[in-house]
């Protein structure tokens, strides 16, 4: 709470204790009131004239109600003195009127009006914050100071309070803890106030009477007086009458408090049985009220009818109140005595609570039927009622002596009568009771027809207040200072999901909470309570039910869709099994103003999850729509469509993507030379990515054109740092010597070697390469330098890739023009129409898109002869004369790559497919594009590298070939295995070999290898003058026409 907020609660709250202080007061006049009529009826002066004879006559109800009145103000000492946080902050708010006391001018009070305030404050703290409200009532001077009505004094009315007290006390002790238990708890609390209040004004203690009272403290050894305040009788009676308290034995007093403890571990203990009993009691009611209230009323059978009825709804209402005050009783004294409740003990309570509730909304699911049948009960009760006092009456009438007393019972008896005839409010009915009181005396009434009278009374009490008398008792406020069972009861509920529906009854509870919040005055307004506690409970049902039960539903969905994986064991007889598909079913629960509807609630979750992820990974649409099909085949939720582009949009990865990381994209992808296609080295998902045409050109699409000629740079940029290392590595001492040895070599053994180079000393200069060291990761130089090859041949393939998009992205667009060898000139013809400026400088600029798409779609740009004419004059400058030993390291390259790709290839049969592949034509594309920059097709054909190679495995084939038609003869059939083995590894060297062929043939085509440079350079001075006399030709002809196109 914040600094001074305190002290602002406090002053909104002091009107409400002005009101309370009245309330009080008004209550402390009453009492005086009733008491002093109650000692004017008794006098005990034999000589003073009566009022009425009160010889026999016992005004209980009377009494009865003195106690009720007691009770609330005892309930207000007990409300004050359990409100710590009150007390607490009005002292804060005693010292801020301290510090305004100082300077009133800086708050804008009138120092005047401070005094009287304070004054008040003062008056209302020993008034109500002191704990002093009942003991100010009964310490009122109830005897008339000036000749008024003398009370201390009254033997007579002394003794009919105490026997009024008696009466009371007989009548609860004998039903106090039973079954047919009604409201004795509360009378109980009644009878004590009286009795320290006819201690206070008579000084005279019954103590067998005393002993008594809190005899009753081992049956109940505490009572709810309200919510979650609790009350224990013995400390009461010992507080207030000390004097009869230091008569008793201490042990006795003791075992009253050691019986406390005892009472509420023997209440824990039987908690789980008595909710199974209730359960069942309460079950078999339900059952037993449907059925006669559903039952048609048949009219020779109407008063048994209503009477079966009438027990009906009294056994609820008791169901209502046994349940009611073990839930608040056990809850409250755990809180008081401060000890910790049990999980079990908890879900036993909650359990309860639900019965509770269960009864409240049975009553109120009948509530038509039950309005009527009330209205017929109460009219059958009182005429039973009638007809008792009828048969009294006329007993009175015959006796024909004539008396006062007898005269008082008649009229007594006659008003009775009168009053029962019409409806059974309150009033009437008090007025009934008060007048038996009169009525009963002089034996009118027999034993054996009193006792039923009085029971007819009692029901009438109960039917004609049973709405609210179930509202009361159903009525679970006391759950606000509770709340912490809630989190406990929501995960039983998840656990046991079999009966979710139950839910309802405790939200119902919950909702008990708001009226009492709605009284609150100590905030600017209730509401903020309302939104603290709204949110307070929301968070907690978010927290122990739906978000488990989202991320629950999930995991299931997830794991039913991957059960191919087998990720764990979802064996339903090891692990159990929990039918969560419940929950769906359940109504939306009301709470405050709004339905917490658990089906829409997950359904969203689960929608929004699926949404998110799949735009995340596209390529996870299956696997989501699958999940939402098993989610409403399974739980019957019905899922949005997430209406994401499942296999449409081949955006891929983005071209300012791939451009901005060039040298990753390089190293990660594999190229594939004949599908244009690049394709993910290895990936954490169950996909590889690929990039085709089509993503370039949606990627171009997206981006525009412009995008290519900056991505191609890009490359340039790439591959001036790759030939850097490419420069350094041929430059190396131990790679340059060997180089010049094999080139030497080669020379001299060509002719008589039919000018192929031996296979031999390509795999020579491999070992040798191999014992210059290694990697970590187990790779040689070679190996290094073929991947450096491949990354330049991938990212050729990537310019290749992106002409080709180029390519496709302008045909697209281009493909609504109708003829492109006569495109029409929209310019002219806006001029010709002589239309607006901003219609011509519109055409002029859909020519010129016209005009771009138009030469794009049919020709292209020659990027790879751009690259080839950016780097090869550099490559073949005298000063790197070492470069061009590089067709001689083809052949060990060669070899090195066809062994790599064989390994990668064997890879994707086995389980572990880390460094698996199928394609890797960078290389190919690599040795291509750096043969023609060193412009040394030539001196690679003049080794006949692959004829060496085709050679090399044929004659091993034939060789092999032969020692099989050898061995066959000799039956042995290890040998036979092995030379199989050994037939089909050289059959995949060779085939491996002759793949490698076809793509470097295919790469040269890209590069014209065709045409050496010198031949290329003779071609283009061609071309040149060829241009420049046709320029000539054309300018004679054509001297004035004007330029047709630009």
């Amino acid at each position: 709470m914040v600094e001074g907020d305190c002290q602002i609660q406090m002053g909104r709250f002091i009107s409400f204790l002005q009101e309370l202080s009245c309330f009080v007061t008004r209550c402390y006049e009453v009492v005086m009131n009733v008491v002093h009529q109650l000692a004017a009826l008794y006098i005990s002066n034999k000589i003073a004239p009566k009022i009425i004879e009160t010889t026999g006559v016992h005004f209980q109800t009377m009494y009865e109600h003195l106690g009720e009145l007691l009770t609330v103000l005892l309930t207000l000492d007990e409300i004050i003195d359990n409100h710590i946080t009150l007390k607490d902050h009005w002292t804060m708010y005693k010292r801020l009127l301290k510090s305004v006391h100082h300077n009133p001018s800086k708050f804008g009070i009138q120092e005047e009006k401070l005094k009287p305030f304070e004054k008040f404050l003062l008056k209302l703290e020993g008034q109500l914050l002191d704990g002093m409200i009942f003991q100010a009532c009964i310490e009122q001077q109830f005897d008339s100071l000036n000749g008024g009505v003398s009370v201390s004094k009254n033997s007579t009315f002394a003794e009919e309070f105490a026997h009024s007290i008696r009466s009371i006390f007989a009548n609860v002790e004998a039903r106090l803890g039973e079954p047919s238990e009604i409201d004795q708890r509360d009378k109980y609390v009644g009878v004590c106030g009286l009795f320290v209040l006819h201690f206070q004004i008579f000084r005279t203690v019954d103590k067998k009477f005393y002993k008594s009272l809190l005899d009753i403290c081992k049956k109940v050894p505490a009572i709810t007086l309200t919510a979650n305040i609790i009350w224990f009788p013995d400390n009461f009676l010992i507080q207030k009458i000390p004097a009869a308290a230091k008569l008793l034995d201490k042990k006795s007093l003791q075992a009253i408090k050691i019986h406390r403890d005892t009472f509420l571990q023997q209440k824990a203990q039987s908690l789980t049985k008595d909710v199974q009993s209730y359960y069942v009691f309460v079950s078999s009611w339900m059952m037993k009220m449907e059925s006669i209230l559903s039952k048609e009323q048949r009219m020779d059978k109407f008063a048994e009818d209503l009477t079966s009825r009438c027990n009906v709804f009294i056994q609820g209402f008791l169901y209502a109140y046994s349940i009611s005050t073990i839930i608040k009783t056990t809850m409250n004294l755990y809180m008081s005595m401060q000890k910790p409740m049990t999980k079990t003990s908890v879900k036993a309570l909650c359990r309860l609570v639900e019965l509770l509730k269960a009864i409240e909304h049975m009553f109120y699911r009948r509530s038509m039927v039950v309005a009527d049948s009330v209205s017929h009960i109460t009219q059958h009760l009182q005429h039973q009622a009638l007809n008792s006092i009828s048969v009294a009456k006329k007993r009175v009438i015959s006796d024909k002596k004539y008396s006062e007393q007898r005269l008082d019972v008649l009229s007594a008896l006659v008003l009775a009568e009168n009053t029962l005839n019409g409806p059974s409010t309150k009033q009437r009915r008090l007025i009934v009771s008060l007048a038996l009181s009169v009525g009963t005396q002089m034996k009118t009434f027999k034993d054996e027809e009193l006792f039923p009278l009085q029971v007819v009374m009692k029901k009438l009490d109960l039917i004609s207040e049973l709405r609210e008398r179930v509202q009361t008792q159903c009525d679970c406020c006391f759950l606000y200072w509770h709340r912490a069972v809630f989190p406990i009861y929501l995960d039983d509920v998840y656990e046991n999901a079999v009966d979710a529906a139950r839910l309802h009854y405790m939200f119902s509870a919950l909702r008990d909470c708001v009226p009492a919040m709605m009284h609150a005055r100590h905030l600017e307004s209730y509401e903020v309570l309302l939104d603290c506690y709204d949110k307070e409970i929301m968070e907690i049902l978010n927290e122990h039910l739906l978000d488990k039960l989202c991320k629950e539903i999930e995991k299931d969905l997830r794991l039913s869709v991957h059960t191919h994986l087998k990720l764990d064991d979802r064996n339903p007889f090891k692990v159990g099994m929990k039918d969560l598909a419940l929950f769906f079913s359940l109504n939306p629960i009301r709470f405050f103003n709004r339905f917490i509807d658990i089906r829409a609630y997950v359904t969203h979750y689960l929608d929004k999850t699926f949404y998110n992820l799949t735009t995340v990974a596209l390529h996870d649409w299956a696997t989501y729509s699958e999940m939402r099909n098993l989610a409403t085949q399974r739980y019957g939720l019905v899922m949005t469509e997430a209406h994401l582009p499942s296999q449409t949009l081949e955006q891929g990865l983005d071209v300012l993507e791939i451009m901005r990381n060039i040298h990753i994209f390089v190293s990660r992808y594999l190229y594939n030379l004949n599908n244009q296609i690049f394709i993910e080295r290895t990936s954490n998902n169950k996909h590889l990515n690929t990039i085709n045409i089509r993503h370039i050109a949606n990627s171009i699409r997206t981006h525009g054109t412009g995008i290519m000629n900056t991505t191609v740079n890009f490359t340039y940029q790439f591959l001036k740092k790759k030939f850097y290392i490419f420069s350094q590595f041929m430059y190396d001492e131990h790679i340059k010597s060997r180089l010049i040895k094999d080139i030497r070599f080669f020379r001299e053994i060509k002719d008589q070697n039919d000018h192929k180079y031996p296979f031999e000393r390509a795999e020579k200069f491999n070992r040798g390469i191999r014992k210059l060291g290694i990697t970590p990761e187990g790779q040689s130089y070679l190996d290094q330098f073929r991947q450096l090859i491949s990354q330049i041949g991938n990212a050729m393939g990537y310019v290749r890739m992106i002409r080709s998009g180029g390519l496709h992205c302008s045909s697209n667009a281009i493909r609504f023009v109708p003829d492109l060898e006569d495109i029409v000139n929209f310019e002219e013809l806006v001029k010709e129409e002589g239309l607006a400026e901003e219609t011509l400088k519109a055409a002029r600029h859909l020519d010129s898109v016209l005009s771009d798409h138009t030469r794009n779609s049919a020709e292209g740009t020659e990027y790879f002869k751009m690259l080839v004419d950016v780097f090869a004059p550099e490559f073949r400058r005298p000063k790197n004369i070492h470069l061009r030993n590089f067709y001689i390291i083809v052949p060990p390259l060669t070899l090195n790559f066809v062994e790599h790709s064989i390994s990668c290839k064997e890879k994707l049969n086995k389980k572990n497919k880390i460094g698996a592949a199928f394609t890797d034509d960078g290389f190919a594309m690599g040795v291509a594009y750096i043969l023609k920059l060193l412009d040394q097709y030539q001196e690679f054909d003049s080794l006949h590298w692959f004829q060496s190679v085709r050679e090399k495995y044929l004659k091993e084939m034939r060789a092999v070939a032969k020692q099989q038609n050898v061995q066959s003869t000799s039956q042995d059939e290890k040998l036979l295995q092995t030379m199989n083995l050994t037939q089909k590894r050289l059959d995949v060297y060779l085939q491996e070999f002759e793949l490698l062929y076809f793509s470097l043939s295919s790469a040269r085509i890209f590069f014209r290898a065709d045409k050496t440079a010198a031949e290329e350079n003779q071609e283009k001075k061609e071309k040149e003058e060829e241009t420049k006399t046709s320029n000539g030709d054309l300018s004679d002809s054509t001297v004035s026409a004007d330029p047709v196109v630009k």
